[in-house]
């Protein structure tokens, strides 16, 4: 074997062993840290057997103020599902009728969706709470579900699916068959661009699972918290109340398992969503 290709492999396998380690230790952490109980946690080392109480820290957590964890978690899959399937859907139609349709400053205001893609969403936190407390939505569900509906990011993913996945000899095989656009759309191309769909629900998940500043901006009602938000206070009151901290580290655990589940059920789709486009 010629040395320095040899030489080039092993850097290329030692940073990606570094970045496996470096991706599963805190993870691995995470795991033996929640089956502790509060004295094992911060008097033994974590790599022993000692004070191992996963179902105790379990039950605690579910107990621990009422059994409002069981309402953050609902609330997160609320906010985190629904609004990720309905961004996915609303993102991949906004992007198809940028490819396929012809309009008035159609590239000026694709332009602008690219620029809004480049704003950090903490810089629309204010407007938005402005916004909201306008309406009356202040403290609702309404302030953190409507927000994350529209993704900037999730059009622009959705126009290069559509020149990807859905030819324009098929669409205009189905309007000369007789079928209308919104027809057209939902029976033949929605059905192409599946992969995009769940391509954009995955991203729009993991932000909105882990979106943490606009549901502390909105909501000042505990009952309408998500997980992260709920942690963030379980965790703020474990400095005083050091019972807290075992709930939060087991609260944390369960929190990221949707978040796994769901890469792993739809990973296949997403992968194969990643390349479109790349090949024409």
């Amino acid at each position: 074997m010629n040395p320095p290709k040899f030489l080039g492999r092993a850097a290329v396998n030692t940073i990606v062993a570094i970045s496996v380690l470096y991706t599963l230790i805190p993870a691995l952490w995470l795991v033996l840290a929640a089956m502790k109980d509060r004295d094992a946690l911060f008097g033994s080392d974590i790599l022993s057997l000692q004070g191992f109480s996963p179902l105790k820290n379990l039950q605690d957590l579910f107990a621990m103020d009422k059994g409002i964890y069981g309402r953050w978690y609902l609330n997160s899959l609320l906010y985190a599902v629904g609004g990720a399937a309905v961004s996915a859907l609303v993102s991949i139609a906004c992007g198809y009728a940028f490819d396929k349709y012809v309009f008035r400053h159609k590239e000026k205001l694709f332009g602008l969706v690219l620029a809004a893609v480049m704003v950090p969403q903490t810089v629309l936190a204010l407007p938005l709470y402005l916004l909201a407390s306008s309406t009356g939505v202040v403290d609702t569900v309404w302030a953190v579900f409507i927000p994350v509906l529209f993704n900037p990011f999730g059009v622009y993913l959705g126009r290069v699916f559509s020149q990807g996945y859905v030819p324009g000899e098929v669409v205009e095989a189905a309007r000369i068959d007789g079928a209308g656009e919104l027809a057209t759309y939902f029976r033949v191309s929605l059905r192409m661009l599946g992969p995009g769909v769940v391509t954009v629900f995955l991203f729009q998940l993991t932000a909105i699972w882990n979106n943490f500043f606009l549901p502390m901006v909105m909501l000042s009602n505990q009952k309408l918290y998500p997980v992260s938000l709920g942690l963030y206070s379980w965790n703020s009151a474990a400095t005083t109340s050091p019972e807290y901290y075992p709930v939060v580290i087991m609260g944390s655990l369960l929190a990221i398992l949707p978040l796994v589940l769901a890469f792993a059920l739809l990973q296949r789709f997403w992968r194969s969503g990643l390349t479109a486009g790349a090949v024409k």
